[in-house]
Formats: structure tokens, C-alpha cells, sequence
């Protein structure tokens, strides 16, 4: 009795190890601040450069930025961070002000005159 309750177990805790294996082609996205071509730029390479990232696309008109990775190389929070570091809030990391005070002007995002000059160009 003992070696069947012992063999039920191992069968379960391989089962439940199988079901927690991680994507290498996970797809998801994030909603990453900025208003033109140049905050595109920068925030897709941010991405890119994560270990893990195989994809990454921003789009200016929906800020969402829409990713394939490798789920056992990195994380959405690891992403967002180095996002971050490159100076685009995220809804769930803010860059820092002195890192978003570096980017060029055209990209102050959290500025609303630029953001309203950018909707009457269409965009850079």
C-alpha cells in the first residue's frame, strides 16, 4: 500500500511540473507611454535588448507594445523595467524623472502640449 500511495505521488507532483513548464514563444503586451517614431525606436530596442525577447512591435497610435519571449529567459516586469530605464512609463513601472528629463524633447510624453502637438502632426 505504501509503494502505491508513494508511486500516486510521484505521478502527481511530474504531472503538476509538466503543467508549470514555461513558453518559449509566450506571447503578450504592455501599454508603454510615448507620442512619436524616435519613442518607438527606443522603446522596441529597450525590449529587444531584454535576454528573452524575441519580438517586440510599439505601436504609436495604441502604445501598446506586443512581445514574444521566451518565458523561462525573462519576465513582463523584467521588460517593463528596462523599459524604464530608457525613460517610458508602463502601467506598471514609471521611469524615473531624472531618466525621462534625459530623453529629446519631441518625446515628453507626460507633457500635454507635446502629446496635442503630435495628434495635429499625425505623428513623427
Amino acid at each position: 500500500m505504501k509503494k502505491v500511495i508513494l508511486i500516486v505521488c510521484l505521478l502527481m507532483i511530474g504531472l503538476s511540473s509538466e503543467a508549470q513548464k514555461k513558453n518559449k514563444n509566450a506571447k503578450l503586451s504592455i501599454e508603454v507611454d510615448g507620442v512619436c517614431m524616435m519613442c518607438k525606436k527606443r522603446i522596441e530596442k529597450a525590449a529587444l535588448n531584454t535576454k528573452g525577447v524575441k519580438f517586440a512591435v510599439w505601436s504609436v497610435k495604441t502604445h501598446l507594445l506586443s512581445l514574444i519571449i521566451d518565458e523561462r529567459k525573462t519576465d513582463k516586469k523584467t521588460i517593463q523595467k528596462n523599459i524604464a530605464a530608457v525613460g517610458h512609463d508602463t502601467k506598471g513601472i514609471k521611469a524615473k524623472d531624472h531618466v525621462y528629463n534625459e530623453i529629446d524633447p519631441c518625446c515628453k510624453y507626460r507633457d500635454q502640449k507635446v502629446v496635442d502637438d503630435h495628434k495635429k502632426e499625425g505623428g513623427r
